[in-house]
């Protein structure tokens, strides 16, 4: 029986649409082999926050996910669903998103008895720094990035604000605009004030208060990223290097293709090709 051109047409069509999912469900079985192994070597449970940039269904239109609150019930069920003496493992890589589900999420990790390992494979700005200082131990990569955590009113930093009504007086200010430096006030000594929070039995009164002011009060731009050097001279636990199998694991929450890469190379470690050749020699 010969197909005529509509009903190939028809045929191809409904193929292109099936072939993302299928290959979507080998990734996602990937993704949980290699959980599990991860799991199995660290003797944990491991739960991953990775935020990249998607395209929407068949259309194309770039989607950039933050943390939601839907991102801070799953965890919060993943926490529960892990008994008291199992210690957590979270890869961390996010542009940052809600303060409420961030704090959730870092409220929740420090309540967990057993050990606490935040993974940060290339950064965790503001929502995300927020959940790593809730670690009991927090490993980077040695060119990963933390972020300032100090609050943002729409597109504009809470400190800027305050610090505005205060040079030109309240006289000379909207009342909108006094509105939005009470807001920004309140906001800023309450994220203080949580920092504080979970940083006071990692180090002493104190110091806890200095780095959860430095953190929160706006003294950086909200994208500066904080180095891990940086984050050691202030006194958190912070330690550098990760295995591979955690890049491995990044590498399956691929970004959406372009039609031209802006970067290009060949995708494994050279050594181990050197290696390789040594022995066919």
């Amino acid at each position: 029986m010969q197909l005529s051109a509509f009903e190939i047409f028809w045929i191809v069509l409904i193929l292109a649409a099936l072939l993302p999912v299928v290959r979507q469900r080998q990734v996602n079985k990937a993704r949980v082999r290699l959980i599990r192994k991860i799991e199995r070597k660290q003797g944990s449970r491991l739960i991953t926050l990775i935020h990249r940039q998607e395209l929407i269904s068949l259309f194309g239109i770039p989607l950039t996910r933050f943390i939601n609150v839907e991102d801070s019930e799953q965890i919060l069920r993943a926490i529960r669903l892990t008994p008291p003496n199992l210690p957590i493992d979270l890869v961390v890589h996010t542009p940052g998103g809600l303060v409420l589900a961030s704090e959730q999420i870092a409220r929740a990790l420090l309540k967990h008895p057993a050990k606490v390992t935040v993974m940060v494979p290339h950064y965790a700005m503001s929502g995300g720094t927020m959940i790593a200082l809730s670690a009991d131990e927090i490993m980077m990569d040695e060119n990963a990035v933390l972020g300032p955590v100090d609050p943002q009113l729409g597109q504009m930093p809470a400190a800027s604000i305050v610090e505005t009504v205060r040079l030109k007086g309240k006289e000379r200010v909207s009342d909108r605009t006094l509105i939005m430096a009470d807001i920004s006030s309140k906001a800023l000594r309450q994220v203080e004030d949580f920092v504080y929070y979970l940083l006071a039995g990692k180090m002493e009164a104190p110091t806890a208060r200095e780095v959860a002011y430095t953190l929160a009060s706006g003294q950086w731009t909200h994208d500066f990223p904080i180095t891990a050097e940086k984050l050691q001279a202030l006194g958190l636990p912070v330690t550098t290097g990760l295995s591979r199998d955690v890049y491995r694991l990044m590498e399956m929450y691929p970004q959406p293709g372009q039609r031209r890469p802006s970067v290009q190379f060949i995708p494994v470690p050279y050594e181990e090709v050197e290696e390789e050749e040594r022995r066919r020699r």
